[in-house]
């Protein structure tokens, strides 16, 4: 899958709503009950069609942050005195993680509830014909989705996402049960990331790579828990080659957003380098969205949180 990604390193990659209807309709031509969704290493890979069979390879994008109660859209407490003009990405990281974790924990969904999120995409789509921002559901356990057909009705397919039913999948209740036990420390969530080796190494990446691979996956938790949130980022502070933008930049959902890049390598087909981009919100210090980017600034692809919500029904938007 490393090398799929590899060899697809330039082609545009939808984001997880926006690929939901296309999936809806197949899982439906086809009477399936299986489906690749909740993936501790989905929005890693790009989606490609072989033949008849589908490989879901999705590149990281959409990210969702804790709940903030039942039904009510996620709005964590701003913490405003974390700098970021001026300084590295480590120390901004390490701020960042001391002020997430100062904000309430909220409780976890129950096993019945919904995580409702709407992203756009990177970059914004101008082409009156292209689909515009995407709204999916998935309930808590992992054992449905449901996406907004272009028609406007609702689709919900059944999934079984927990206890490896559907290989590499997990459920959003079992991916927040390893966040909430990550450890306190970076170094010690570096060791556990490393040991747990949720995305196989690839042959000849530098551990630094592989160790933005892992934590990148785990950033795309549809409930992040503030206490996962600042592990992941005291670890992310402990990788290195990371650069911080000196100014906000803005994103496809209208946000302005901290960027925090990680070279991922060149593009195949031109040589131009490539990064990665972590956005994160400059009053809240979650997650916002994620976007590749050439060294010229330009987008390629990614997208962006607009709303998201813990809800008590597929349909519900909080």
């Amino acid at each position: 899958m490393t090398e799929v990604r590899e060899l697809r390193i330039h082609a545009p990659v939808p984001d997880r709503a926006r690929l939901a209807p296309g999936r809806a309709r197949l899982m439906n031509a086809v009477q399936a009950v299986e489906s690749r969704r909740v993936s501790w290493r989905r929005r890693q890979f790009v989606l490609v069609a072989v033949v008849a069979a589908v490989i879901a390879v999705a590149v990281t994008a959409t990210l969702l942050v804790g709940g903030k109660g039942m039904g009510r859209k996620v709005q964590p407490a701003a913490t405003p005195s974390v700098r970021f003009k001026g300084v590295s990405a480590a120390e901004f990281l390490r701020q960042a993680a001391d002020a997430v974790r100062a904000q309430p924990e909220d409780a976890a969904p129950t096993a019945k509830q919904w995580i409702y999120i709407k992203s756009a995409p990177e970059p914004a789509v101008r082409s009156s014909s292209a689909t515009g921002d995407g709204e999916s559901w998935v309930r808590y356990d992992g054992s449905a989705m449901a996406t907004r057909m272009p028609n406007g009705q609702l689709s919900v397919a059944k999934l079984h996402l927990e206890n490896g039913q559907e290989g590499d999948d997990r459920s959003p209740r079992e991916m927040y049960q390893v966040l909430i036990a990550l450890p306190t420390d970076g170094r010690e969530t570096l060791k556990a990331l490393r040991k747990q080796n949720a995305i196989a190494d690839s042959e000849g990446l530098p551990e630094a790579r592989d160790d933005f691979l892992e934590i990148s996956a785990l950033l795309s938790a549809d409930v992040m828990p503030a206490k996962g949130l600042a592990s992941l980022y005291r670890a992310l502070a402990l990788v290195p080659g990371g650069k911080i933008t000196g100014h906000l930049v803005e994103t496809s959902a209208g946000r302005r957003a901290i960027a925090v890049d990680y070279l991922r390598g060149k593009n195949n087909k031109t040589g131009a380098s490539m990064r990665d981009q972590v956005l994160i919100d400059p009053h809240t210090y979650r997650i916002v969205g994620k976007r590749i980017v050439t060294g010229s600034g330009k987008v390629l692809y990614g997208s962006s949180l607009i709303a998201t919500a813990v809800v008590d029904q597929a349909g519900d938007r909080g």
